[in-house]
């Protein structure tokens, strides 16, 4: 099964490489400028993750236009949401990446927003993860268990992330007592409070992102992996507890598999909404092709400890944003009850 899914997404991605290269080069973006919004701080895993993807898409695009790079933290992505469902141009020249965990914001956040998840136009995910509670490896807490007998300071991104959201679902399902510190802007923020002992770890860090920003961190055993969020086991991470194995009720089962269904997309690249279908078609086509191309895979490789891309197509992401936006509702009330008291 594993060898015949490697083949249908090289399959994929040899058809998207093969579209890209033969569209129109004269094409919509030809002269014009593609800006991607980064939904965080510089230097994490999606920083580095969309510079990465700027150099290689426009070659892909149709009239290969100039890729530019821009931060906008805030709100543990909700910021940058709240711009690319409002204010961004709606013709294709504006993308953004974001954690996995926004994407829940518009199902589970604070306020009702004027837009669903699914309103957007997905373009595609660079990976697929897990996300995992950590501490520090100086830490007293260096297991589940105890984190469950003692108060674990986290630092946080925003209401809306997952930095913030995981553990307070944790501490509900597990038992854990995880108190987040919020308000660091991203996570090279987050990384240097860990170092500065000023919080004694951080929920929320995908295992991709991580071999992406601090490679030395997992090379020198400076963290402890407490438990994972996610709907399979890590391969990276086998002996980490698994929080969904861990639920002991289906309520909570389901509530830990809405939380985790955003690690499948990680490192995520929205549209906004209402974009003509053939922008779309030329976004998805090229970030395929991108992810495709040898000398982007190469410099993939160096950046991630030798790991390849293990993308997540647009029109499959598209789907999967809806069963988000269409989650029980009783699953959903109790999320927001415990995330918004």
């Amino acid at each position: 099964m594993r060898i015949m899914c490697a083949g249908i997404a090289a399959a994929a991605l040899s058809a998207a490489l093969a579209q890209s290269a033969a569209a129109d080069p004269n094409g919509f973006y030809k002269g014009k400028t593609l800006t991607i919004n980064v939904a965080g701080g510089a230097g994490g895993g999606v920083d580095i993750g969309a510079r990465l993807v700027s150099r290689y898409l426009g070659r892909h695009l149709p009239g290969e236009p100039q890729i530019i790079v821009q931060l906008m933290p805030g709100s543990g992505g909700v910021r940058a949401m709240e711009y690319l469902a409002g204010i961004a141009p709606k013709d294709g020249t504006m993308i953004t990446a974001f954690p996995p965990g926004t994407m829940l914001d518009p199902v589970i956040g604070p306020r009702k927003a004027a837009y669903g998840v699914s309103d957007f136009t997905a373009v595609g995910a660079l990976e697929k993860d897990n996300t995992f509670c950590t501490t520090w490896f100086a830490s007293p807490v260096k297991t589940l268990e105890d984190a469950r007998r003692a108060t674990v300071l986290v630092g946080g991104t925003g209401a809306g992330s997952g930095t913030d959201t995981e553990p307070l679902i944790l501490n509900e399902v597990l038992g854990t007592r995880f108190k987040v510190v919020t308000g660091y802007l991203g996570t090279q923020e987050t990384a240097l409070a860990l170092e500065r002992g000023e919080v004694d770890g951080r929920c929320g860090f995908g295992f991709a992102s991580l071999k992406a920003s601090r490679p030395e961190w997992l090379a020198q055993g400076k963290l402890n992996f407490l438990v994972q969020m996610g709907l399979e086991r890590s391969p990276d991470a086998p002996g980490v507890p698994m929080a969904l194995d861990l639920a002991d009720t289906p309520e909570k089962k389901a509530m830990i598999r809405l939380m985790a269904a955003p690690a499948a997309l990680s490192r995520p690249y929205l549209a906004p909404p209402r974009l003509p279908p053939e922008r779309a078609g030329e976004l998805r086509a090229a970030f395929m092709a991108t992810l495709a191309d040898p000398e982007f895979r190469a410099e993939f490789a160096k950046s991630s400890g030798g790991s390849e891309p293990n993308p997540t197509q647009g029109a499959a992401m598209q789907t999967m944003l809806e069963d988000m936006q269409t989650a029980p509702p009783a699953v959903v009330a109790r999320l927001r009850a415990l995330l918004n008291p």
